[in-house]
């Protein structure tokens, strides 16, 4: 009876001697770059720092009454309808209303900061992989990997290697939210009609001119829809990257958490909502006005 228990725990249970430890490796590789690469996190940092302190300043000097005009005036010229411009126009005043108006721009500089980063990088690395076999079959495991990591996950080296504020909230959320800008991106181009290339080709143009005055316009739609899902990802980020001291909005929903205050939790959401909303309808727009010509 002895053997058949034993056979019985080994169909049905993962054998317990069979472990392989790939916790130890992780953590080895992190102390080591903390103690042989810390001069070159200190200038990620003063970088970082630089880049959030200009577009703060920036974000800050614009007035209230300034932004929701402007607000207005992109929303109405992308959708030539008015009710949906004061629409807009009056949730961001609500926003105001409520208090949160500074939180909001602490918010907006650490998505503006993460999504240049964002497309810094990811509109090459797109390019890249949308021409080579290679780079996209080394590129696309990654970006599966990042695109499913949960984003708690990427707090945690961030926090160790940059410590805590903005400027690890900036790594973190650009690691979060760069992998749809390099897929659509690298869709986009491929999804060109071969026909279009090679008639620019025929006609004597390099294969760099038929990329950046061809294939990189047609593919302008689906650009767009991946600077669009990156700006969203980056704020769905911000907010969780208060757990690790980014400030804005996200720092009141964790205040709401771990005072149990409903009301400011519900309050700094709506915000969150309210600028979500607006900057996805804006770049929808972009999205709708470059598809035009092409329909």
């Amino acid at each position: 009876m002895g053997g058949v228990s034993v056979l019985e725990d080994w169909l049905f249970k993962f054998p317990e001697n069979i472990y392989i430890n790939i916790k130890e490796p992780i953590d080895g590789a992190i102390d080591y770059m903390l103690r042989n690469w810390e001069p070159f996190f200190d200038v990620i940092t003063k970088v970082l720092r630089s880049m959030l302190s200009g577009i703060g300043t920036f974000v800050e000097l614009i007035p209230w009454w300034l932004l929701i005009s402007l607000v207005f005036i992109a929303t109405y010229a992308m959708s030539r309808k008015i009710l949906r411009a004061i629409l807009y126009s009056v949730l961001l005043f609500f926003i105001g209303a409520i208090g949160l108006w500074d939180l909001m721009n602490q918010t907006l500089t650490v998505v503006i900061s993460s999504v240049i980063i964002s497309l810094v990088f990811g509109l090459p690395i797109g390019i890249l992989i949308s021409s080579s076999k290679r780079a996209n079959a080394v590129v696309r495991p990654i970006l599966d990997t990042m695109q499913t990591m949960p984003s708690f996950v990427y707090l945690i080296p961030a926090v160790m290697l940059l410590g805590l504020g903005n400027v690890p909230a900036v790594i973190a959320t650009t690691i979060y939210a760069i992998p749809p800008v390099i897929r659509l991106t690298s869709h986009g181009i491929q999804q060109v009609d071969v026909e279009v290339v090679e008639a620019a080709k025929s006609f004597g143009a390099t294969k760099a001119q038929a990329l950046f005055k061809v294939q990189i316009p047609q593919a302008m739609p689906t650009i767009m829809t991946g600077v669009n899902q990156t700006i969203m990802m980056a704020i769905s980020m911000v907010v969780t990257c208060s757990m690790i001291g980014a400030t804005g909005l996200g720092t009141e929903v964790l205040i709401g958490i771990n005072r149990l205050e409903s009301g400011t939790g519900f309050a700094a959401g709506i915000a969150i909502v309210i600028v979500a909303i607006i900057m996805d309808r804006l770049t929808q727009g972009i999205i709708r006005e470059e598809s035009a010509p092409n329909e």
